[in-house]
């Protein structure tokens, strides 16, 4: 491996915001390119597609954000179905510049973000969604990502910045689509047994014919865990119903998910147990548990209205039912977390594509969406799960409508310019159930969002990058409304942020992206995670940015390389007045490097090897930076596949090969008022056997 590249000090990155059209440094993906780059990896547009993707529908549907966003990475399945993870969020560890959270909790096992953001929960800024229906709770966490397994995935769509104008809601540093498969014939069996009793199986069937697409799946797995009381189990299925007539004039489709867990936790150790004995449980968190069931359905239809306009429409309802009981600390109590989500919701999207004779190419899309919640949040203080006290009962309803106009305007072959405009409202009512008091929403009033993407192409073997773009933040649970003492409406925190960089193809043989972006928040808000209240603090006027670079290298047919290197830096520029301490000091939890790399190679026709690590620096636990910095780690891994027959394939894998202490940490100022320390897992064997049939 390379020695790691001369980083200059955060100061230095402080770049003027009249150099930003200035190129500097690169954007991410990686993975290995199994398929050889398909036309998504041409210079004509800022995408970086990694392994194998179905492209389905029509080109009459909507814009495709490969071509309109110049901030995008595609994760093709081929090259996460047999990555060995516990939970669907693990997978984004062979994505640049995803910084991965592991909590190592029970049902809150994990989760990711990326731009600068952290994964603690306090700011949650990626919107996630599941084939396009979005997926956030509604303090902006995605628990739905854990439906979701390996087997069942297409691709995962990554597109960071602020330039998307398709979402408003959670969509703050930038959102993923997680896309499932749809259509095929095939009859797919994996089982895996692991490290720590873990037992997987996953089941996958697809039934296509010449109208209808059938995919069915069903993952169970049990696992012991690496630390005591550590116990998960945990299941999903789905179901894919779709039918396009003879004539191909629409498609219309229904999906359904249905996910049940209960896994203990095995809490949080203090510094000195965490570092000496790292797979123990405290005593007092021996009752520590959570229960969650999530289900989904949607809707979906799309149509061709007229040769040059088309129409498509998703509507849906989520349902979320969670519970947990948690103890940080000896001397804290424990506490009962019960939250309860109903959403509703619409999207529709209008896009127009006429001749015109003055422009290479041309498309118009308008769409609008409605997001409703109906949540309830409960918090009770308890011992080994009785309740002692009711500490939290909030009834609230918080709905979101945003409606967008983007245009994708070719001068000439190739320059793509693609200017969007975005506004949403946010209304939604609160009770206090204990006090039985109404409260009204902020009136936040309409938020408009413009934004700009710019890809130009002069040559084959590059095209140069810029976007920029305003998304925005406001207030989840109880936060959102006017409770007193706060009794004025509340602005929201509105991001502005741009990015340049170059995707660069020299040869057919290496692809890669430099990139340099930055991101400042007007007013950011941070939830108080253990707050019976559920309020939040403000953390004042902020700024991040960063750089980033990707590589990926396919000298010859057998061999894939892939590396990563992401920069990210952040800074309070103005803090609130009630932690002025904080002002020019970092965010808490963002490591200052994230980097990945790997190599596979085909040693036979049967037989792939692979080799990959991935790690990160430290970051400071709060912020005022005063209390230590942890959670850096480097993690080196082995795989290998042997196709037995060409139906059958065995494959195991080897992670934390060097058996690296790594944790995760957090500072607890009202219990322990100490570092909290959550291990991760020592070394481990995946092994899987994968059966078509």
């Amino acid at each position: 491996m390379p020695a790691p590249f001369t980083l200059p000090h955060a100061k230095c990155l402080s770049v003027s915001r009249s150099l930003w059209p200035l190129l500097s440094l690169g954007l991410f993906a990686i993975s290995p390119l199994s398929f050889a780059l398909t036309e998504a990896s041409k210079t004509e547009n800022s995408t970086l597609t990694l392994g194998a993707v179905n492209v389905q529908g029509s080109t009459g549907g909507p814009l495709n954000a490969s071509n309109v966003l110049s901030s995008v990475d595609i994760l093709g399945g081929d090259i996460l179905e047999k990555m060995p993870v516990n939970y669907s969020w693990e997978l984004f560890s062979r994505a640049p510049g995803v910084m991965l959270t592991e909590f190592n909790q029970g049902t809150t096992s994990g989760k990711i973000s990326f731009r600068g953001f952290n994964g603690e929960g306090e700011v949650n800024a990626v919107k996630l969604l599941i084939d396009g229906i979005p997926s956030n709770s509604n303090d902006g966490n995605m628990p739905f990502l854990d439906m979701i397994f390996p087997m069942e995935l297409d691709s995962i769509e990554v597109v960071r910045g602020t330039s998307d104008a398709r979402y408003g809601l959670y969509n703050i540093a930038g959102n993923v689509n997680m896309l499932t498969r749809t259509g095929g014939d095939y009859s797919t069996a994996r089982i895996r047994y692991d490290s720590f009793n873990t037992r997987e199986i996953q089941l996958a069937k697809g039934i296509e014919n010449s109208n209808w697409t059938q995919n069915y799946f069903f993952a169970y797995q049990k696992a012991d865990g690496y630390r005591d009381h550590a116990e998960a189990d945990r299941y999903s299925m789905s179901g894919k119903w779709f039918y396009t007539p003879d004539d191909d004039s629409y498609r219309i489709g229904l999906i359904a998910r249905h996910y049940e867990a209960e896994a203990q936790e095995a809490g949080y150790l203090a510094k000195d147990d965490a570092h000496h004995h790292p797979e123990m449980s405290n005593s007092f968190n021996a009752t520590d548990k959570g229960t969650r069931r999530m289900n989904q359905v949607s809707l979906h239809f799309d149509t061709d209205l007229t040769d040059t306009l088309a129409w498509s429409a998703k509507t849906y309802m989520n349902t979320f039912d969670d519970r947990r009981w948690t103890q940080y600390w000896s001397t804290s109590s424990q506490q009962e977390r019960d939250t309860y989500e109903t959403q509703y919701g619409a999207l529709t999207s209008l896009t127009w594509r006429p001749e015109v004779s003055w422009l290479y190419d041309f498309a118009l899309e308008s769409g609008a969406d409605i997001q409703q919640q109906q949540n309830k949040s409960d918090r009770y203080r308890t011992k080994d799960r009785a309740r002692v006290a009711t500490t939290r009962d909030q009834k609230f309803n918080f709905d979101t409508y945003g409606a967008y106009v983007q245009a994708e305007i070719k001068p000439f072959d190739s320059l793509r310019i693609v200017p969007a405009y975005r506004v949403d409202k946010i209304e939604g009512d609160f009770t206090n159930e204990l006090t039985r008091t109404d409260y009204d929403i902020n009136n936040y009033g309409l938020i408009k969002q413009p934004k700009i993407s710019i890809v130009y192409s002069p040559w084959d073997v590059a095209s140069i990058y810029a976007n920029w773009g305003r998304t925005f933040q406001v207030g989840t649970g109880a936060a959102a409304y006017k409770i007193p003492p706060r009794d004025t409406n509340l602005a929201p925190s509105i991001n502005e942020g741009w990015e340049t960089g170059i995707k660069f193809t020299p040869a057919d043989w290496v692809d890669g992206r430099v990139a340099y972006w930055q991101q400042e928040a007007s007013g950011e808000v941070s939830r108080r995670l253990n707050d019976p209240s559920g309020e939040s603090d403000n953390v004042g006027e902020t700024r991040r940015w960063g750089y980033d670079l990707q590589m990926n290298l396919h000298p010859d047919e057998r061999t894939e390389i892939w590396m990563a290197y992401s920069w990210q830096y952040s800074k309070i520029l103005q803090p609130s007045a009630s932690l002025p301490n904080s002002k020019g000091q970092e965010i808490d939890h963002i490591p200052h490097h994230l980097y990945n790399a790997g190599i596979s190679y085909e040693a036979t026709p049967a037989l792939q090897l692979t080799a990959w690590m991935n790690g990160q620096t430290n970051y400071y636990l709060e912020r005022e930076n005063t209390t230590g910095t942890y959670g850096g780690y480097v993690l080196m891994n082995l795989g290998a596949i042997y196709k037995v027959a060409p139906s059958v394939s065995v494959d195991l894998q080897l992670k934390n090969l060097t058996n690296r202490y790594y944790e995760y940490v957090w500072y607890d100022p009202d219990g322990a008022q100490a570092s909290l320390h959550s291990p991760g897992d020592g070394r481990a064997l995946y092994a899987g056997v994968t059966v078509d049939f």
